[in-house]
């Protein structure tokens, strides 16, 4: 069955989704891409990898107190009879530990020179709150503004902190900016809610050459049904993040009409 919802499904934001539907969405947009693509660029599936250090995974230190063993030395052959400590009773307990975090993301090439002529990425939780994950990414981020590369950077997540954006826009659930390289600091941004349709947008490349035009909409319906995500989601319980007030009893309508609840 199709996704009861008109743009993006916010259920599919949930821990249990999210990370599975990333990794689906860049491999769906890469091979819409390349198809759309003059044989001047390719697109590169590329990879980040960092230890997240944030409050919910720190590292491990070296203990305060270390235990040491000692060799005891016989001083009588007489057997002594020995009271041993009571030992106290020890529980198994969970310790946060660094978590390696991979972020996939596209670089579209030319495919003589290997030039990055756009980056496009898609955000992760780990992008959207306080700790390495964010300054990673804010550090790629700067990397791309700072060079003629396009950026197109997309917002599929309610949670979490946006990305930086110094005019005053609208509080949207999800964005897409679109930067490019020979405007900048002007971007182009689109501010949408969990009612409202993804929208379309050309996928920015060099000044002349025919740019394809990129429906998140339907990669994601396609990928929803691919997935099978029908016969997981559990739609009687409510989304994780939650939807706000208004829009949780849209939703529920929604829901209600379209049989999932």
């Amino acid at each position: 069955m199709p996704s009861p919802f008109p743009g993006m499904n916010p259920y599919l934001e949930s821990p249990q989704f999210w990370s599975e539907v990333h990794h689906r969405l860049i491999t769906a947009l890469a091979d819409a891409i390349e198809t759309e693509l003059s044989l001047k660029y390719r697109v590169a599936i590329e990879k980040r990898t960092y230890l997240n250090n944030s409050d919910e995974s720190v590292e491990v230190g070296i203990p305060d107190v270390a235990v040491t063993f000692q060799k005891s030395t016989l001083t009588s052959q007489t057997p002594a009879t020995a009271t041993l400590p009571t030992l106290g009773e020890a529980v198994t307990v969970t310790i946060p530990v660094p978590e390696e975090i991979r972020e996939g993301y596209l670089e579209i090439r030319e495919a003589a020179t290997g030039y990055v002529m756009t980056t496009i990425e898609v955000l992760s939780p780990t992008n959207k709150r306080a700790g390495t994950g964010r300054e990673a990414y804010l550090r790629k981020r700067q990397e791309v503004l700072s060079t003629p590369t396009h950026l197109v950077e997309i917002d599929l997540l309610r949670g979490g902190k946006p990305m930086p954006i110094l005019s005053e826009i609208p509080q949207t659930d999800y964005r897409i900016l679109i930067a490019l390289g020979n405007r900048r600091p002007l971007a182009q941004f689109y501010g949408f809610s969990v009612r409202q349709e993804i929208p379309k947008f050309f996928l920015p490349l060099q000044s002349g050459d025919t740019e394809p035009i990129v429906d998140l909409q339907s990669l994601l319906v396609g990928i929803y049904q691919r997935a099978r995500y029908d016969m997981a989601v559990d739609y009687s319980q409510e989304p994780v993040p939650r939807l706000k007030e208004e829009d949780r009893v849209w939703a529920d309508e929604l829901l209600r009409e379209k049989g999932r609840r």
